[in-house]
């Protein structure tokens, strides 16, 4: 194999990194958006063709399922995309860590499932959970060969194994639930995803695992990786904690609803920070020694992501039950509460993940462990806070908290050292913070003085998104950092022909 084709390479990254990391973010965020029109049209779909009890029980085991995944990814493929080199060696004793712990843990799974049926009396799990952990094993199989993947800036070749496993899996899914199959469309779903990832990862990804061996470099990416999933696993686990105790304490029907509002919510998240982290963590990776042009790619990509997300949740929040009567339909009316909290907290969510980047590509695991014991007190304090007002309570203190401790606590740890300060992230988020608020008041003011009486949902979030886009603009070409990032994002088409102008990268932050 050439060096050109050497899948554990990246100086041939450096030669034109601004322009791929453009050209890939557009390929990432294109076939997101694919996957999220089929993800958001499948979630309306199924939740007509399901039952809020068939998302429930399968919300049940699937809260335990995150947790257990991250364990099996130990943070390894972090470790193997922010290394600047790495070797053949190196990569397969990870790759053989990863397979292991990924059969451990599907074993682990198939041995609990009864105990599991029985802590939630829900005798249908034993055997979801027997299925749900097959596909341990099977991305155990896929970790390194996905890492290398995004190492290389490989955005086409992801995409189309995102893409593809996506539609697939959704379509078993819809197929089943049409012949009547119940919530087997979700597990089969579940195990039909990572079986396709894990045949089209290794079919366009050329490297081979070779035998294990001890290196001395392999203690350093494990210290890594270990802070990494600590941190994965502290966010988890205090997402997965609402579900334990609502499907615990009020049953499936409940958690149903809470559940399937969080997922509304959530996929269109996902789907922007996904490819966001595909893109923008092997390049800031690269540019981890050259501190001033990390302090500006990283400024620009963040303000950007900020303008995108934040005044979008700020709207859904306050039309929250024109999105439910839209989407799901007047049976799922009981969800609303939860999706305006859920869209509330989603205005400073995309934020702090963003903020993560800094301690990834900066390899400043202690920082990363130390933010993720932080976020991680906040949230169960909110949980905590909310219980005795049933589950619409727990949503309220988790969008509450949010705004109030887990955003400035981010900025404080994020900003606290390396190129990029508390300053600069402060100063990127403020625009975007109050265009978020000045949506949601307006459009809240104007509904409760009955200037927006809608005949249906689809009305009203018509005149809803008439009257908050331009005033959002309007806002951010007032304010001139954000005027600047308007004027980048119209030069974008020139900058991909021909690359970024001397300065492009550094009006964001400055």
């Amino acid at each position: 194999m050439s060096k050109a084709y050497d899948p554990l390479s990246t100086e041939h990254l450096q030669q034109d990194l601004t322009r791929r990391s453009l050209r890939g973010g557009l390929i990432a965020f294109g076939s997101q958006a694919v996957r999220f029109t089929a993800q958001f049209g499948g979630t309306i779909l199924l939740a007509r063709l399901l039952t809020p009890h068939a998302f429930g029980l399968v919300a049940m085991i699937a809260a335990l399922s995150v947790l257990l995944d991250l364990l099996k990814e130990l943070g390894l493929s972090a470790a193997t995309i922010q290394r600047q080199e790495i070797t053949q060696q190196q990569v397969s004793t990870l790759f053989w860590i990863n397979a292991c712990f990924g059969c451990l843990l599907a074993l682990g799974l198939l041995l609990a499932a009864p105990a599991i049926a029985g802590f939630y009396g829900e005798p249908e799990l034993t055997s979801i959970t027997r299925w749900l952990a097959l596909g341990f094993v099977v991305s155990g199989l896929t970790i390194q060969h996905w890492a290398l993947l995004r190492r290389q800036m490989r955005f086409t070749a992801i995409a189309v194994i995102e893409t593809g496993a996506e539609l697939i899996a959704l379509a078993i899914a819809v197929a089943c639930a049409t012949q009547g199959a119940g919530y087997w469309a979700l597990v089969a779903q579940r195990v039909a995803g990572p079986t396709l990832t894990l045949v089209a990862t290794w079919l366009l990804c050329p490297w081979r695992p070779g035998l294990p061996a001890r290196d001395a470099e392999i203690a350093a990416m494990l210290r890594f990786g270990g802070s990494f999933t600590g941190y994965n696993l502290l966010a988890v686990a205090t997402r997965s904690l609402d579900q334990v105790l609502i499907g615990w304490l009020w049953g499936p029907i409940v958690l149903g609803f809470y559940e399937r509002a969080a997922k509304l919510v959530l996929v269109p998240l996902n789907n922007l920070n996904a490819p966001l982290y595909a893109v923008a963590m092997p390049a800031l990776s690269r540019l981890e020694r050259q501190p001033e042009r990390y302090r500006h790619a990283f400024l620009l990509v963040f303000e950007k992501f900020a303008m995108v997300t934040m005044p979008p949740a700020a709207l859904a929040a306050v039309t929250s039950d024109w999105v439910v009567g839209l989407l799901f339909g007047p049976q799922w009316q009981a969800a609303a509460p939860f999706v305006a909290s859920f869209s509330t907290a989603a205005i400073t969510l995309p934020a702090m993940l963003a903020v993560a980047l800094l301690y990834l590509s900066q390899n400043r695991s202690g920082d990363l462990l130390r933010a993720g014991l932080v976020d991680t007190a906040a949230v169960v304090a909110a949980i905590l806070a909310g219980l005795s007002f049933g589950a619409v309570g727990i949503a309220i203190a988790y969008a509450i908290a949010g705004l109030t401790l887990r955003l400035p606590l981010a900025i404080w740890i994020g900003g606290s050292q390396g190129p990029v300060n508390r300053r600069d992230l402060a100063a990127a988020l403020l625009p975007s913070l109050a265009t978020a608020g000045a949506v949601a008041g307006s459009v809240a003011a104007l509904r409760h003085a009955g200037w927006l009486v809608a005949s249906g949902p689809l009305t009203g979030l018509a005149l809803s998104f008439a009257a908050a886009a331009p005033l959002a603009f309007a806002i951010f070409l007032a304010i001139p950092r954000s005027r600047r990032i308007l004027g980048i994002l119209r030069r974008l088409p020139q900058m991909l022909r021909h690359g970024p102008a001397p300065s492009s990268l550094g009006t964001a932050g400055e």
